[in-house]
Formats: C-alpha cells, sequence, structure tokens
C-alpha cells in the first residue's frame, strides 16, 4: 500500500476525531441545546432547581470556580465539539451563558449612571459563532451595548484588547483556546483596559452565578435568562479597527526606517512565509500590512480557517494501557518540537532555499514562533546554541527558535534601530518578563541598560505591571519609578521610563510606544495590554530583512549577540508533563483522568512548595533543603543550589549557574518545567530530575519537616 499524502492523513485523523466525539454522546444530549440561537427573535430560559440538579450545575461550578481561581488566560477547557450544550464537559452552552449573566450583573452593579459598552469577538475554534451570538444577545436583553466586529467576523485577541484600550469601552469577552488542544475553548475576559482578568475578578462573576442558583432553587418559578432580538438595535457591527491599529503600529515598531527596510528587501528578492495553523490572523493582519505598503513580502500557508487547525498537532499515540494506536492532539504550540513535527515542513520546504524564513502564529495569533530552512552542515552549530530542528533531506534541515532565542534577537535588533534613530537615550528603559524566562536576557539586559521587572507567568500580571509604572509616572514625572517584582527586591527605573519589551517565553510579545499612546477619551499608556502577532511581526520582518540584505542567518546573528555581549546562560530548555489524554471523548473517563492527573500533579508541587516557604520563614536552612535533595536524588549534586523561591504557580531553583523553574498548571493537571544555564547537560539533567520528582517525602524531609 502506498504511503498516505498529508491529506490522507489529516482527513483520517478527523474522521477518527468526529467519530469519537459522536460515539462518546448518549442521544438524550444530541440536538437538545438549551438556548436554539438560530431562533432569531427574542426569547427566554426558565432556570429551575429540577434543571440545576439534573445536569448537575453546581458541580460544574464548582469546578469552573476551581479554575476561575488560578486561571492564567481565560477560563479554558474542553467541549463537545459537535454538541457544546453537553453539561458534561468544563466549557459547554449553559455555563458561557452563566458566566456571561454573571459578567453583565458585576457591571450592572458598578456603572449605574450611563450605557455599558463591550466587545464580544472570536477566533476559530469550534462553536465561536454560537457562543458570541449568546453572549451578545444574553447581555443586550440586560440593556448593555454590544460591539461585534463588521459581519460578525473573526477577529485577533490583539485588535479586541486595542479597540477596548482606545475606544475606553467597559471590558469584552473573547472566545478562543489560544494554543491549546481543538477541542478546549474559553472565554478571555478582558478589563476596561483591555487585560486579561485577575482572578479576583472572576471571581465576582463566579459569585454572582451562585446566586443566580440560589434564586433558581428558592423560587418556585425559577430564574429567567433572556436573550434579545439577534438584530437587536443593542447589538452592532461597527469595527474592523484596520485604520486605527496601522496608525498605532506607524507610531511604534511600524516607522518608516523598518518600513523602508522590509521594502528594499522584498524587492530584492526576500519572501516569508506566514503559517497562520487555520487561525484568525491572515484575514486581520492583510489588511493591516497592506496599508503599511509590505504585504507583498509574506507567503501564506494554512490561511484557510480551520478550528482542526490543518492537522497540525493531530497524531496516532500508542496508549499503554491498551497497546493500540489512539488518536492524539499535541495542541498546535509551535514552541514544541513534537507540534513542529506535525507541520508538515520537511515536505513543503522541500523545494525551498536555504535561509528561508518562516513566521509561524496561533490561533488567536498572540504568539509567534520563528523557523528558518539552513544547511545541513549548521546542525553541529545548531546543537552547541541549543536549538532544535527537523530534517528536510540531506541538504537541508528547518531550525525552529524557541522564543528565548528569537525573542532576544527581537530586541537586540529593535534596540539597535533605536540607537540608530537616536532615541534610545531619551528615556531609561525597562523590560517586563515573567519568571520562567530565560536568564540569557538578564545578562543583554544589563550590558544595554535596561532594567528588567520580573512577574508571574501570565500576560495580565505583566499588564498590571505597565499600570503600577504608568500610575507612578503620570503621578510625578520627575521622581524615580520603583517596582518591586516577583523575588521581593525593589527595581528601580529611574524617572519617566519606556517600555523596550515585554514578553514571555511561551511566545507572546509587545514593544511599548516612544509617546504615550492616548484613547479617544483621554486615557494614557505606555504600552498595549494584550500581546500581539501582529506587532512582533512587523519587527520581526524588519529584523529578517536586515538579515537577507547582510547574508546572515538567524544562527549567525544570535551568535553574534551572545559574544558582542558576554551571555553566558545561552541554554534554555522547556519540558511539560501531562497527566491524562486531552483528547479523550468520553468526559467522564476524561474528567476521571483529570482529576488523578491533579493530584500527581499537586503532590510534586506541594513538597516544592514547602520547602520555598519554610525557607522563605526561616523554618528551615538552604543548607537542610540541599540535604533533603541530596537524599531524595542520590548522587546529585545540589552544593551550588542557592536558593528556593515561590513565584505564584512555580517554584524556582537558584543554582549559581543556571536556574530548574517547576510550575504548577492552574488550569490543567500538568506540570511544566524550564531551565536556564551555562552548561547544556547539566541544564537537561536537573530540568528532567526535578520536573519528573514524584513528590514522595523521604528520611531526611521527615526529620527536618514538621506534618
Amino acid at each position: 500500500m502506498p504511503d498516505q499524502s498529508r491529506e490522507e492523513k489529516i482527513k483520517e485523523l478527523k474522521d477518527e476525531f468526529f467519530k469519537l466525539v459522536e460515539a462518546s454522546t448518549p442521544d438524550e444530549i444530541k440536538n437538545k441545546p438549551f438556548f436554539d440561537v438560530s431562533n432569531k427573535d427574542e426569547f427566554q430560559f426558565i432556570l429551575t432547581k429540577e434543571i440545576i440538579e439534573k445536569y448537575e450545575l453546581e458541580d460544574w461550578l464548582a469546578n469552573y470556580e476551581k479554575e476561575a481561581m488560578v486561571s492564567t488566560g481565560g477560563i479554558r477547557g474542553p467541549q463537545n465539539v459537535l454538541h457544546h450544550w453537553d453539561t458534561r464537559f468544563p466549557i459547554n452552552q449553559m455555563g458561557v451563558a452563566l458566566a456571561t449573566l454573571g459578567k453583565a450583573s458585576v457591571l450592572k452593579d458598578k456603572i449605574k449612571d450611563r450605557e455599558i459598552h463591550k466587545i464580544v469577538s472570536g477566533e476559530v475554534r469550534y462553536n465561536t459563532t454560537e457562543y458570541i451570538e449568546l453572549i451578545a444577545r444574553i447581555q443586550a436583553a440586560l440593556g448593555l451595548r454590544i460591539h461585534l466586529p463588521d459581519n460578525r467576523d473573526i477577529t485577533t485577541i490583539w485588535m479586541a484588547s486595542f479597540l477596548i484600550y482606545m475606544l475606553d469601552y467597559d471590558g469584552g469577552e473573547y472566545v478562543t483556546s489560544s494554543h491549546a488542544v481543538s477541542s478546549k475553548i474559553a472565554t478571555k475576559d478582558l478589563d476596561d483596559q483591555g487585560s486579561q482578568f485577575l482572578p479576583e475578578m472572576s471571581m465576582e462573576f463566579v459569585n454572582k452565578i451562585k446566586e443566580i442558583f440560589a434564586q433558581a432553587k428558592s423560587n418556585s418559578e425559577g430564574y429567567t435568562i433572556k436573550l434579545s432580538k439577534s438584530d437587536d438595535p443593542l447589538i452592532v457591527e461597527d469595527f474592523n479597527g484596520f485604520d486605527m491599529y496601522t496608525d498605532y503600529l506607524r507610531k511604534g515598531v511600524a516607522n518608516d526606517v523598518n518600513l523602508d527596510l522590509i521594502q528594499q528587501a522584498e524587492k530584492k528578492g526576500l519572501k516569508i512565509i506566514f503559517d497562520t495553523v487555520g487561525g484568525c490572523f491572515y484575514k486581520n493582519a492583510l489588511p493591516i500590512f497592506e496599508r503599511l505598503g509590505i504585504d507583498k513580502i509574506f507567503e501564506w500557508r494554512n490561511k484557510e480557517v480551520d478550528p482542526f487547525f490543518h492537522g497540525i498537532g493531530k497524531t496516532w499515540q500508542k496508549n499503554l494501557e491498551t497497546g493500540k494506536d489512539e488518536f492524539f492532539d499535541l495542541s498546535c504550540d509551535s514552541t514544541l518540537m513534537e507540534v513542529i513535527q506535525t507541520m508538515g515542513y520537511e515536505d513543503d520546504l522541500a523545494d525551498k532555499e536555504i535561509s528561508q524564513l518562516v513566521l509561524i502564529t496561533d490561533p488567536d495569533s498572540d504568539r509567534l514562533v520563528i523557523g528558518q530552512v539552513e544547511p545541513a552542515d549548521k546542525a553541529s552549530q545548531l546543537d552547541d546554541l541549543g536549538i532544535n530542528y527537523i530534517k528536510i533531506n540531506e541538504e537541508k534541515i528547518f531550525s525552529a527558535y524557541h522564543p528565548t532565542y528569537s525573542f532576544l534577537m527581537t530586541m537586540d535588533f529593535h534596540v539597535k534601530q533605536m540607537k540608530a534613530a537616536g532615541i534610545w537615550d531619551n528615556h531609561p528603559r525597562v523590560m517586563i518578563t515573567t519568571a520562567p524566562s530565560s536568564d540569557a536576557w538578564d545578562e543583554w539586559a544589563e550590558v544595554q541598560g535596561v532594567k528588567i521587572v520580573t512577574t508571574p507567568v501570565g500576560f495580565k500580571e505583566i499588564a498590571t505591571v505597565m499600570k503600577k509604572i504608568e500610575k507612578q509616572v503620570i503621578a510625578d514625572p520627575t521622581k524615580d519609578v520603583i517596582i518591586t517584582n516577583i523575588f521581593g527586591k525593589d527595581v528601580n527605573l529611574g524617572p519617566d521610563p519606556r517600555i523596550v519589551f515585554a514578553g514571555e517565553e511561551s511566545g507572546g510579545m509587545i514593544t511599548g510606544s516612544e509617546e504615550w499612546i492616548e484613547s479617544k477619551n483621554g486615557r494614557k499608556a505606555l504600552a498595549m495590554r494584550e500581546k500581539s502577532a501582529g506587532e512582533a511581526s512587523v519587527i520581526t520582518a524588519a529584523l529578517a530583512a536586515d538579515l537577507f540584505l547582510n547574508k546572515k542567518s538567524l544562527t549567525d546573528y544570535l551568535q553574534e549577540i551572545f559574544e558582542e555581549n558576554n551571555i553566558k546562560n545561552r541554554y534554555y530548555f522547556r519540558d511539560d508533563i501531562i497527566y491524562y489524554n486531552e483528547s479523550e471523548p468520553d468526559p467522564v473517563k476524561m474528567m476521571k483522568a483529570k482529576k488523578a492527573g491533579e493530584i500527581r500533579r499537586d503532590k510534586t508541587d506541594k513538597f516544592y512548595l514547602s520547602l520555598s516557604l519554610l525557607l522563605l520563614q526561616g523554618k528551615i536552612k538552604i543548607d537542610q533543603v540541599k540535604e533533603i535533595f541530596t537524599e531524595i536524588f542520590k548522587g546529585t549534586d545540589f552544593s551550588e543550589l542557592e536558593d528556593l523561591v515561590f513565584v505564584g504557580e512555580s517554584t524556582h531553583f537558584k543554582f549559581k549557574d543556571m536556574f530548574v523553574q517547576v510550575r504548577r498548571s492552574g488550569t490543567d493537571a500538568k506540570m511544566r518545567g524550564y531551565s536556564c544555564g551555562v552548561d547544556k547537560e547539566k541544564c537537561a539533567k536537573y530540568l528532567d530530575m526535578l520536573l519528573h520528582y514524584d513528590g514522595t517525602v523521604a528520611a531526611k524531609y521527615k526529620e527536618l519537616v514538621s506534618d
């Protein structure tokens, strides 16, 4: 039998995906939505005690509340992609309706003297259109004015966030699940600055849902949920944002120097492949690139919208219990090498020239990853630099640059452009990053004279630091700005600083503005509140153009940065443990496996957490922590362990020449690990060892730590 084509393999995987979902859905659930949004007229649904009990909605809420308390990027979870009202899943039609009611009620309590304005939009995931319709009509029925994109089209998360801030709206809901598996979905809740909700903000509307349940159970007539007409006057389709965002970019990374560089390189033959993985980027970025005059430099891959993401991340994987190959979704997170290996580049790039650049975004287009076709004889150099790659053929390889490395190149190029323009010294410069980000960034920043503020994981944490900086500058622009970082240390940013970079190791970034950004009603900000591949792609295209014109590869440039800045912490590793199959179509089996995985996750997390907190409280000493680890990890040297710090969701192991960070996922049965340092083998070894430890306490721990 001849080998299958990629299209045939994807079709087989997709057929299996839907077959499994359909087979695992009981007949009594099929074709029975709570809210039939195809009915365009006004209607209502009565929530009763019987419905709450029948569909175990209080159990659903308990799980939803748990996620809300720790969520880093919207309250996300699996859904039934074919029957999205299935309450056996964490995200479902009824749950979204209740959350919408809760969020609207919180706003109505806070804003009583004027009309409330919210944006509602989303990307390409299964049932996105239905969720948007439901959210908009529930809020319109409560008197909120809802702004939808023109023709109710898909949008990017950065456009929704940007317009909320610039138009002074009261918030928004964006239907997405970032780079997660195809079966997952979420509403990413945005506040009145376009920033993601902090947990305490989510808890406000969760408490409203509890009140709704109490009313439905105590009132013999239940609780009435109203939906407006689909064409209610309060629901308006009135934005795309292309002109406004283009103007914003022109005041930042899309300056004349960078645009001229891109246009010059395009005329000399540079083409950049942009892989949008079936997400919303193509439809929303192309009009902006056309306005900037740089659209011709891009060739598009996977531009057609597809919630299956053109098979990216989808594979057959052996079930260790049954020994059979099963459908498995690895996500569409292109920072993971196992995902890159499913993207088909070994075929599609075979006829491309050496130095061909590829930009990869995710479905909601807030993250950006860079790859390049390089000669096969560069493999040893890539190995030495810690860069992952896949083989294309005997002559070519495709290198995939983790954001640790690609963002370092982007930052360095951006700074050089600012220095060349003569504006670098106009303000003190600051970089905002999250705790797992590379120490190479810190080393580079120190050489460049950039101050670093480190936050917990999550772009909302970065946005919170921005707001703190702005508040101090507005109060007194002549006074030094002082910010306390995640390690409890005060960082002096100097007077009237500017943000040169804000980003995460996971692929999301923005650059700050030289001039204050001003909203319609006069609010001012130093940077936008959400990461953006729209912004990142422009500065990255300028970097690519500069390298092309100077006949340099990404590898060459990265090596230059390491040497020019004497960077020692060159090696960076990331690893994930997923304790269950997220692709399991049976929600009962999936939730059971997830809960078992959460127990395993928490056992490891609590072991490290207990030691970090005891160390912070002075109840044990670092030498005693070393003794505990030396007993557990026999034959491993912990003499250079300097500190153990809790940094939000993670435990940070600070060694003399590296760090390891073990992070408990706030929203799933996963552990994530990161390491960075000067010794490649050591970084890999300690990360693997510390991440995969099961949390079992040993004799020395019991001796030193009380129950």
